[in-house]
């Protein structure tokens, strides 16, 4: 699907997301719709972003439908990166985080205490190669640039290179380094490949560095599947059921309106220190599908990904056993009908 054919479809659903839901509920004001609801269990939500992460967009755009759900204290755990985010979901110093599915999968396969709850948008990652590099298969015997190993980067572009048949422990030279740094080794052509992340794919772009070769809001398979994925902590899940259903409903509200206002949502970004460059996050908001998250089963993402980490060894449970353990649609599929489209 076109980037314009997405905007026209993201629209319709907000459109119709509003009419189902009330406008005042989508600007985070109570509606007939779910004003019959219990209160939230608790009043107090911490949501975990990572910093500088721009697609969590719709986190920090949830904040005032969240003050329009019962909540009056919410707070921003932010991490210094993804394992720091996944340790405070674990641990119960947060109640929400939307990480990278992978990695909340490998965090369920390890017995981490989290459940996943949602799909929150593909995309995100794209693949970046100098001239030589022209298809995944060509990195057999490249250096290849991503933050660290274990990171979101590396897990994805592994799982890629496994699907046409290389060894990612034996096939590629990963070359760790900060983003920036890595950046620099591309442009200077010192590796071959870098694993690009919102929003370094916009940087690139505009400043003509490399070529992509793997697009994942655009290209099959990847663009069939979530990337982010709404998760809580087992605990808090278990005993603030309705504060649950009520964060992640106006997450998904949110989501929308980054799909229908991305210069509200780059905005947001920037006015809260995540990113410098209004012009690179507007991109990646309109680069992002972020209205699709309807279009897509989120079990459909864990078993796909549960079976590619599970043939790389990232894993060792079944797909069936992660979805056991560390799903629980109950929430999405009401939200679903709430704000169906």
């Amino acid at each position: 699907m076109s980037n314009r054919s997405a905007d026209r479809w993201s629209r319709r659903a907000f459109l119709s997301t509003m009419g189902a839901a009330g406008t005042g509920a989508i600007l985070g004001l109570q509606s007939d719709l779910f004003a019959a609801e219990p209160p939230p269990e608790t009043t107090r939500i911490r949501l975990i972003p990572i910093r500088g992460t721009i697609c969590y967009a719709p986190m920090y755009m949830a904040e005032e439908l969240l003050k329009g759900e019962g909540f009056t204290n919410i707070e921003y755990v932010t991490a210094e990166g993804a394992t720091e985010a996944e340790n405070f979901l674990a641990e119960g110093k947060g109640d929400l985080h939307p990480g990278f599915s992978g990695r909340l999968m490998i965090r369920v396969d390890a017995g981490n205490p989290i459940v996943v709850l949602s799909g929150l948008h593909i995309g995100c990652y794209e693949l970046f190669g100098t001239e030589k590099i022209r298809s995944i298969r060509d990195l057999k015997g490249k250096r290849v640039a991503v933050t660290d190993l274990g990171s979101g980067r590396h897990i994805f572009l592994s799982i890629m290179a496994a699907n046409v048949g290389l060894d990612p422990r034996k096939d590629i030279n990963w070359v760790t380094d900060p983003a920036a740094k890595s950046i620099q080794l591309f442009a200077e052509g010192k590796v071959d490949g870098f694993m690009a992340f919102p929003p370094e794919p916009q940087e690139l772009r505009a400043k003509k560095i490399g070529h992509v070769v793997v697009n994942t809001t655009t290209d099959r398979p990847w663009s069939q599947y979530f990337c982010c994925m709404p998760a809580a902590n087992q605990e808090f899940a278990r005993k603030h059921p309705v504060a649950v259903k009520r964060a992640l409903r106006a997450m998904l509200k949110a989501t929308d309106i980054c799909a229908v206002k991305p210069d509200r949502a780059a905005q947001a970004v920037v006015d809260r220190g995540i990113t410098r460059r209004y012009d690179y996050a507007l991109q990646a908001m309109k680069d992002i599908p972020y209205g699709r998250w309807r279009d897509f089963d989120p079990e459909d993402t864990v078993r796909f990904y549960a079976l590619r980490l599970r043939e790389v060894g990232m894993i060792k449970s079944t797909p069936q056993k992660i979805i056991a353990q560390g799903t629980d649609w109950r929430f999405l599929r009401e939200l679903k009908k709430e704000l169906k489209t």
